[in-house]
């Protein structure tokens, strides 16, 4: 059973940072970071494959946010720089073993969700 497990997130006033971290309980998953506002869809943030060699982002938050991992320590980060108060969500990171797509469809395991707030 692959479980997901993110925690970092919190209230932050516009322009701060917060790390995102997702402790995951496989290897060689393709990583991802969606995020869901209230009465929105979820959407793609952010993913990175396993080797940690190819990663990509949604418009919004390039140059602003960093996907990274460390599989040593099975944990993937977002690190969250520029705040805005559009990024107010629930942010989720997935697990997709195979294609590291941007599609919410793709990924097969998804942890319970850290809220970021963004005061403007």
């Amino acid at each position: 059973q692959v479980q997901l497990l993110e925690s970092g997130g919190g209230l932050v006033q516009a322009g701060g940072s917060l790390r995102l971290s997702c402790a995951v309980s496989v290897s060689r998953y393709c990583m991802g970071w969606f995020r869901q506002a209230p009465g929105k869809e979820r959407e793609f943030v952010a993913a990175v494959s396993w080797s940690g060699g190819t990663r990509s982002y949604a418009d919004p938050v390039k140059d602003r946010f960093t996907i990274s991992r460390d599989n040593p320590k099975n944990t993937v980060y977002l690190q969250m720089n520029s705040l805005k108060s559009e990024d107010t969500a629930v942010y989720y990171c997935a697990a997709d073993s195979s294609t590291c797509s941007r599609f919410v469809s793709e990924y097969n395991y998804w942890g319970q969700g850290t809220q970021v707030t963004v005061s403007s």
